[in-house]
């Protein structure tokens, strides 16, 4: 991945994120390169060891092919679920806690039918909050849209809208969706 400033970028736990520079350090004796980040929620500024990106899981926004397998997540049936409270919640603070975008994605499609069905604790409706969030921020980049109209795609997914058409149709070779 080319990390120039301009460039927007995912980082696991910030979100959605700019390349405004890249600097040199002397650390230990030794030249190292830095990224420089700012968040897009909050303005934050990261800086970070151009050779640890990966390590630490700074990725680009998704494309559209990946954006359709993360959205037929949320369709997906729901898993196993914990019974107990306190495990359940712990599960899903886990999987939040990852960065990784398909199981945050998970937490969101379970809570939101609990939400639906059964209702949730304050706690619960706090990490569905949270949880939603970064497949907000994700959608909206990947699409071009709004924050507020990426939340919107997000619940007609969850309540079982086509994928192919709200523009995500597979192609013949099943490889890559095209824009219907």
């Amino acid at each position: 991945m080319q990390l120039i400033p301009g460039k927007l970028v995912v980082h696991p736990h910030h979100g959605p994120a700019a390349v405004t520079n890249r600097f040199q350090r002397t650390v230990k004796g030794a030249e190292v390169t830095y990224i420089e980040l700012t968040i897009r929620s909050n303005n934050l500024v990261v800086s970070i060891p151009e050779a640890k990106v990966e390590e630490i899981g700074v990725r680009e926004v998704y494309d559209r092919a990946h954006l359709r397998r993360l959205l037929e997540v949320v369709q997906e049936p729901t898993g196993v679920e914990e019974k107990q409270w306190s495990r359940r919640m712990k599960a899903n603070q886990e999987k939040v806690a990852s960065g990784l975008l398909e199981q945050i994605a998970e937490v969101v499609r379970d809570l939101g039918r609990r939400r639906d069905t059964k209702g949730l604790s304050m706690a619960e409706k706090d990490m569905f909050r949270n949880a939603q969030a970064p497949l907000v921020a994700e959608v909206a980049l990947a699409l071009e849209i709004t924050e507020d109209e990426a939340t919107e795609v997000l619940e007609a997914v969850a309540n079982g809208a086509s994928l192919d058409e709200l523009g995500f149709a597979e192609s013949a070779t099943g490889a890559e969706p095209v824009p219907a």
